[in-house]
């Protein structure tokens, strides 16, 4: 009896090593993915569909591919494969996360070198048959001080880089610890501390709504006079036409720009100015960057069409080898540790992940890289997935325990994150699995019990006890145009602290979350989004 090879359809230019990694057991096909025409037919027999950029996987495609196992993306980001879509249709979809940190590193130093020295004007001058060597007198890095916002895999390598110039390094990142920062040679500071004495500052954070427009024009005017500013990393998080005023009063000396608020973008405020260095997006294009992507995905592949367990799969519970009652507990730790991170404001120092009743039975490791795939979603510009989450732990200082135990009091099935600060405090969030369809649910946050689904946009306050808060609450939220979806209140005893948890059908942004915390009088107010978990 003859069985038949697994198609693997690529549908966009790949690295040769690719083919070597997928070895001899697979039928390769080839397609133009950008010819949609051309596309769906090809999908019909294909077990795995390999991409890049261009190629649209979206539900069209995916009810084209009745054999498709697995959609392979050669690079990081997802915008192109309906992620949600592929996990109903249980067809796995992986990415390659780290494959082009060194790349991006390295064009961020080439900004700020290039930036420094005006090269780009300098060059562009002399094509133009002129001579001005006085127009473009540029300034040293050596013992400057370089700012790093956001200390992540990428911050790290770009601070590794420029200390060899014999700079001061200062890095503001709420969620790594101080020990770990010195290691590297590096001070944490506050956003104000590091604004105020960088004479340098890059930019290495993911984009999310409480990273949006994090450097603006108020921002920009505590800087020193003529600092230099790098962005390689998500557009959005300095505001360009803000940037573009700072640069033409000479508040910033220059600035390397690579991303931007939309792309492609063809059209600026930075673009005119003399004293930028702008690039269309460059940081992952590199011949090695693009060959680690191909790479990557291609041992992904393999695995998936092995029926092994893929370790960066983005959507896990679509395949691997977990044990079936496990899989409904992967998005119920995913969610816990996101809603841990929102609640404790930073990361803790040590993470203990607690899992009682049906699901202790089985081998429930990789709850915890759930959890930690959760506690990091918002806070690393890289995708997250359960072969990099601890090793981002560790390079953040962060210990993981895991205890399970098959005796539960009080559910089926309960999930509990407890973790510990810096300043010594403890902070808590629990859930469970809900009804025969196992929806997850939180019991428990900050140490105060709840029933609430856990979706959609959260908000969480610690405020005193007392009449009229849900009110205030509810008229803020209503005066922005924010409709509640549900609200519940927690408290231990009459006039002590309350917990009320709201739950809203659009993002809170953190100046709305600010105002209604002032309201109100809270000790603590935090935002959750779980609408992509």
């Amino acid at each position: 009896m003859t069985t038949t090879a697994p198609v693997v359809l690529i549908a966009e230019e790949l690295a040769p090593s690719v083919l070597e990694v997928l070895g001899t057991e697979v039928e390769i096909r080839h397609v133009d993915g950008a010819d949609r025409a051309a596309l769906l037919p090809a999908l019909a027999d294909a077990a795995a569909v390999m991409i890049r950029s261009a190629t649209r996987i979206d539900a069209e495609a995916l009810a084209a591919a009745p054999n498709l196992r697995v959609v392979a993306r050669a690079g990081i980001g997802l915008d192109n494969v309906d992620v949600a879509a592929a996990t109903e249709r249980g067809v796995m979809v992986v990415n390659a996360p780290t494959s082009n940190i060194v790349s991006a590193a390295e064009h961020a130093v080439a900004l700020l070198l290039a930036a420094a020295r005006h090269i780009p004007a300098a060059d562009a001058s002399l094509r133009e048959g002129t001579w001005k060597r006085s127009k473009f007198t540029g300034v040293e890095v050596t013992e400057k001080t370089v700012g790093v916002i956001g200390l992540g895999r990428i911050g790290v390598l770009v601070a590794q880089r420029l200390a060899a110039f014999g700079v001061e390094l200062i890095a503001y990142d709420p969620y790594i610890q101080p020990g770990r920062a010195a290691q590297l040679g590096v001070r944490l500071v506050s956003l104000e501390e590091l604004l105020e004495e960088s004479d340098f500052i890059t930019i290495h954070l993911p984009k999310t709504p409480e990273t949006l427009g994090l450097i603006g024009a108020d921002e920009l005017a505590t800087t020193k006079r003529g600092v230099i500013i790098v962005n390689a990393a998500r557009g959005g998080l300095v505001d360009e036409a803000a940037l573009a005023d700072a640069l033409k009063t000479g508040q910033v000396g220059a600035a390397g720009i690579d991303v931007y608020a939309t792309e492609p973008c063809t059209d600026s405020p930075l673009f005119g100015l003399p004293n930028t260095v702008v690039t269309p997006h460059l940081g992952a294009s590199t011949t090695e960057a693009q060959d680690k992507a191909g790479a990557a995905v291609a041992r992904s592949v393999r695995l998936a069409l092995q029926g092994e367990f893929v370790p960066d799969a983005v959507n896990v519970q679509a395949g691997g080898v977990v044990a079936e009652d496990v899989r409904p507990g992967l998005p119920l730790a995913e969610k816990l540790g996101r809603v841990f991170t929102s609640v404790a404001g930073g990361l803790a120092q040590s993470v203990t992940v607690e899992v009682r009743g049906k699901l202790a039975e089985f081998d429930v490791s990789v709850l915890s890289l759930a959890v930690l795939r959760g506690v990091f979603a918002d806070v690393v510009e890289e995708q997250v997935t359960y072969v990099n989450a601890p090793l981002l732990a560790e390079q953040r200082g962060l210990e993981i325990t895991l205890t399970s135990d098959p005796e539960s009091p009080t559910y089926r099935n309960y999930v509990r994150v407890c973790g510990a600060m810096s300043d010594g405090t403890q902070v808590t969030v629990a859930g469970t699995l809900f009804g025969k369809n196992q929806v997850p649910r939180l019991t428990e946050v900050d140490g105060f019990e709840i029933d609430l689904a856990a979706s959609g946009y959260l908000l969480f306050f610690v405020y005193a006890d007392r009449p009229g808060v849900v009110g205030t609450v509810g008229a803020a939220l209503g005066e922005a145009g924010v409709n509640i979806a549900g609200a519940q209140v927690s408290r231990a005893d009459e006039g002590g602290e309350a917990l009320m948890a709201v739950t809203v059908d659009s993002p809170v942004g953190p100046e709305l979350l600010d105002d209604i915390a002032g309201r109100i009088g809270a000790r603590a107010a935090r935002s959750a989004d779980l609408t992509t978990l």
